[in-house]
């Protein structure tokens, strides 16, 4: 059974597909047995005490620098024996001290199709509004390993909408996290934790 640690800074709407999924048995393989935040009053942090996972708060502004946070999580991470580490919704990027201690073993979930509508400064409702500017008729989410570089590591799994004349980026966003997001998550979980996952000259390959 691996241990998986989840990382939020907000409202825990992917923290939460997470957990049905668990609760389904989709996860048959992994168990979310930490959930660690950087804000201390995300609500996210009451998703995870109402279904009994312990809870962590790591707030940035606690931190001299980047890197000393960082090497913070680092150790909470590893105080937790964490096999895989998902970012749901955490907002603060953290420096190679955490992608060096646990390479291939963290995940992200980006709401758009990468390469596009990606890296520094698309998060949120940006992505969407981007999208929406831009014109595009489909778009939808990727979850990715994470590197150094933002929203830059190895693709494991996307999935597309379309998007509609009259989207705004609220109903937009709404249709990419059900549609996309809370389905994409936990099955990149369950793939990670049954040994599914191998990556090789950075693209991954998964076994059916």
């Amino acid at each position: 059974m691996k241990n998986i640690v989840v990382l939020v800074s907000g409202g825990g709407t992917n923290l939460q597909a997470l957990i049905d999924a668990e609760h389904r048995g989709e996860i048959p393989n992994g168990k979310i047995t930490c959930v660690i935040s950087s804000k201390a009053d995300a609500y996210a942090l009451e998703r995870a005490k109402q279904n009994n996972i312990k809870t962590c708060v790591l707030v940035r502004k606690d931190y001299a620098d980047i890197a000393a946070y960082s090497r913070a999580m680092v150790e909470a991470l590893q105080a937790e024996n964490a096999d895989l580490v998902i970012y749901a919704g955490f907002m603060t990027i953290l420096d190679e001290q955490v992608t060096n201690a646990f390479p291939y073993k963290m995940m992200n979930v980006h709401p758009a199709l990468i390469p596009s509508f990606c890296g520094k400064g698309y998060y949120g409702l940006r992505v969407h509004e981007e999208v929406l500017r831009r014109g595009v008729k489909v778009t939808g989410a990727t979850v990715h390993f994470v590197t150094e570089v933002c929203d830059g590591g190895p693709i494991i799994l996307q999935a597309a909408v379309p998007v509609l004349e009259t989207d705004t980026p609220e109903i937009l966003q709404r249709r990419v996290m059900e549609e996309c997001e809370w389905k994409l998550l936990p099955k990149a979980a369950a793939l990670f934790c049954d040994g599914k996952i191998t990556v090789k000259d950075g693209k991954t390959h998964i076994e059916s």
